[in-house]
């Protein structure tokens, strides 16, 4: 007999059994089994499924389309625990086999981030955006600037940063990525794909730093990982990822802030990563 994936139809995502029924995770099953890879590919392939259930079933909530009642809060409690588990089992164990991520990879992992980062949204566990209380209101209509990257703080690179319009009267306001790519002029694309990617990057790699506060680790992450990812969907009303250009060197990119947001995450609030109770 051979470890199985478990699912049922009331409930988003999946779990792993041992051959004897028993819960497990792919982390444990890779440690012995004598097809690791395959466990890995078996285990995208699932959550790939997964994502496809949970857009169809909580569309409405995950765009926004009118906020959850009670029992919808539970639900997308539920979901962002389930995908947020299910992407660091993954990452995890791919890593301790030496598999590098590839764009499939990425592509799944980062659309498993925006569905958590998109059912977190309403329950209030996102947190603020870097610099949200430092930056002026735009009004209405055309804005004329320069869009920088601009850093929270360089002396913690931890902090994060975000994109802002520093308009020709002094003002900074707020910009996203796919703004900045899609619905501006003068834009050097290549520069601004380059500039996120390296502000990302600083977190990730920062994120260990003892001095790191957990807190603005987890904010500074989400965010620019969101605004790469809604800048690389499929189409303006997909939450599937599209890595293109970017290919293999973005894959990496995303599932280390993936799991990296996962883990800080997991320093506050400990059941996140506990284990779920089996699937019949």
């Amino acid at each position: 007999m051979r470890p199985r994936i478990l699912q049922t139809d009331d409930r988003a995502g999946f779990g792993w059994a041992n051959p004897d029924g028993s819960p497990t995770t792919l982390r444990a099953l890779v440690a012995t089994d004598d097809e690791p890879d395959r466990l890995v590919a078996t285990h995208l392939a699932a959550l790939d499924d997964a994502l496809i259930d949970a857009a169809q079933r909580y569309g409405e909530l995950l765009g926004g389309g009118r906020r959850p009642d009670p029992a919808e809060r539970e639900s997308l409690s539920t979901l962002y625990r389930v995908f947020d588990r299910l992407v660091h089992d993954v990452v995890l164990a791919a890593r301790e086999l030496g598999i590098e991520p590839d764009v499939r990879t990425g592509q799944i992992v980062g659309t498993s981030t925006l569905v958590s980062v998109r059912a977190r949204e309403p329950l209030g566990l996102l947190g603020p955006a870097p610099l949200d209380d430092e930056l002026d209101r735009p009004g209405p209509g055309v804005v004329g600037g320069f869009g920088e990257m601009c850093r929270a703080d360089p002396a913690r690179p931890w902090a994060g940063g975000r994109w802002i319009v520093r308009t020709e009267d002094g003002r900074r306001l707020p910009l996203t990525l796919s703004t900045l790519l899609f619905d501006s002029s003068g834009v050097n694309k290549d520069a601004a794909r380059r500039e996120h990617r390296e502000a990302l990057r600083s977190v990730v790699d920062a994120a260990a730093d003892p001095a790191a506060d957990p807190l603005t680790v987890a904010c500074a992450v989400d965010w620019l990982l969101y605004d790469f990812l809604m800048a690389h969907r499929e189409h303006p009303d997909s939450a599937a990822v599209v890595l293109g250009a970017g290919g293999a060197a973005d894959a990496a990119l995303v599932v280390d802030a993936a799991v990296t947001s996962v883990t800080v995450r997991a320093g506050v609030d400990p059941g996140l990563l506990a284990p779920a109770p089996a699937s019949r």
